[in-house]
C-alpha cells in the first residue's frame, strides 16, 4: 500500500508539474492567385503566398513560476507557400523571436517582436487586419521597421478599466547610442463594443560609422473600431513627419518616368467597415493620403473583400482594390507579404490556421 501510494503521489506531482508549463505550435498556410495592373511593368498574375496572411509556422510557451510570474516566449518563421522556401533569405524566427517575464506589475519582453505602431493597424484600425489587396499598407507606411524590430525591449502594463500601455525600445547597437535607435509606445483602450489605441514611433537612422545624421523619422496613429453587432466600423488618422517616416512599399519606380519621393510630411486616414453576410465576413476601407511637402504626391484608394467560411479554421477568400495616385505617387496595391507592382490588384485564395 505505502508503494503504490509514493507512486500515486509521484504521478501527480508530475502532473502537476506538467500542467505549469504549456507550449503550442501553431501556424498559417495561406496561398493565393494574385493578378496586378497598372504599372510599367503591365498586367502580371501568379501564385503568391500569404496574400491574406503570411504564411508561417510558430513555437509558444508559457511556464507558471509561482507568486503570479510566468515566464513566455515566442518562436515564429514565415515561409513561402508557393516554393516552400524561407520568406526572408538567411534567417530563421524571422518574424518574432523573444522571450520574456510576466508579473502582476506586467510583462516584459526582450528580442525580436512587433512594434506598437503595427499593432494598432492589425489588431485595431484596419478591416483587413493589413491583409488582402484592401490592406492599410497600400497607403499607411507599414513596412519595413514600422513592423517589427530586432534587438528590441517591451513593457506591457497591466489592464486598468479597459486600459493598458506599452513601451518599446529597439537598440540600434552602435558606438553612438541614439544611432539607429528606434523607440514606441501605446495607449489602448477596451470596454465594450469600442476600441481606441493611439500609437508613437521614433527611429533614428544615423549611421556613427560614416558619420551620416538625418533628422528624426517620427510617426504618430490613431486607431478605433466600435462593434455594432451586425457590422463593426474603423477608422485611423496617421501623421509622418521627419526622414524615412514614411517609406514606399514598392520603391523601384513602378510607374517609369520620374521616380516616386518617399513623403516626409504626410497625413493617412481610413475609413472602413467588416461584416458577416452568409457564412463569411464582407470587408471594405477607403484610404487618403495628403503628401504635404512640395512635391504634394497625394493618393486614394479603396478596396473591398470577402472570406468566406468553411469551418473555424479554413476559408476562401477574395479582394479587390484600386489607387489613384497624383503628381508621380508610387503607392501600389499590396497584400499581407508583397509590396505590389501597380495601382490595381485581386487576391483569390485559400487560407487556413492551425
Amino acid at each position: 500500500m505505502k508503494k503504490a501510494a509514493c507512486i500515486a503521489l509521484g504521478l501527480a506531482a508530475g502532473a502537476g508539474a506538467h500542467a505549469q508549463t504549456n507550449v503550442t505550435i501553431y501556424g498559417i498556410a495561406d496561398a493565393a492567385l494574385v493578378s496586378e495592373s497598372g504599372s510599367a511593368a503591365g498586367h502580371q498574375t501568379k501564385i503568391t503566398s500569404g496574400a491574406a496572411s503570411a504564411s508561417r509556422i510558430g513555437f509558444r510557451g508559457t511556464e507558471d513560476l509561482g507568486n503570479g510570474m510566468s515566464a513566455f516566449f515566442t518562436l515564429e518563421t514565415g515561409m513561402k507557400l508557393d516554393t516552400g522556401e524561407l520568406d526572408a533569405a538567411n534567417t530563421i524566427f524571422n518574424r518574432q523571436a523573444f522571450v520574456g517575464i510576466r508579473t502582476n506589475a506586467g510583462a516584459v519582453a526582450l528580442g525580436r517582436q512587433y512594434t506598437p505602431y503595427h499593432l494598432t493597424l492589425t489588431s485595431v484600425a484596419d478591416p483587413f487586419g493589413t491583409g488582402y489587396a484592401g490592406t492599410s499598407k497600400n497607403l499607411f507606411p507599414d513596412n519595413g521597421t514600422n513592423v517589427r524590430t530586432s534587438n528590441t525591449i517591451t513593457y506591457t502594463s497591466p489592464t486598468v478599466r479597459g486600459m493598458h500601455a506599452e513601451l518599446a525600445y529597439s537598440a540600434g547597437e552602435q558606438t553612438e547610442l541614439s544611432a539607429g535607435r528606434q523607440y514606441g509606445g501605446a495607449l489602448d483602450y477596451a470596454q465594450g463594443p469600442l476600441r481606441v489605441r493611439l500609437a508613437y514611433n521614433s527611429k533614428n537612422t544615423d549611421v556613427a560609422a560614416t558619420g551620416v545624421n538625418h533628422d528624426l523619422g517620427r510617426n504618430v496613429l490613431l486607431g478605433a473600431n466600435y462593434d455594432f453587432k451586425w457590422i463593426k466600423l474603423y477608422g485611423a488618422f496617421g501623421v509622418d513627419k521627419g526622414f524615412n517616416s514614411a517609406t514606399l512599399g514598392n520603391a523601384n519606380n513602378p510607374y517609369g518616368g520620374a521616380k516616386p519621393t518617399p513623403s516626409t510630411d504626410g497625413r493617412e486616414i481610413l475609413l472602413g467597415f467588416s461584416a458577416p453576410v452568409g457564412p463569411g465576413t464582407l470587408m471594405f476601407s477607403t484610404q487618403n493620403k495628403d503628401d504635404r511637402t512640395r512635391f504634394n504626391q497625394d493618393a486614394r484608394e479603396w478596396g473591398i473583400g470577402y472570406l468566406y467560411a468553411l469551418s473555424k479554421r479554413t476559408g476562401l477568400y477574395a479582394a479587390y482594390a484600386h489607387i489613384d495616385n497624383k503628381n508621380g505617387a508610387g503607392y501600389t496595391v499590396a497584400n499581407n507579404t508583397e509590396s505590389g507592382t501597380g495601382n490595381t490588384g485581386y487576391n483569390l485564395g485559400i487560407r487556413q490556421t492551425f
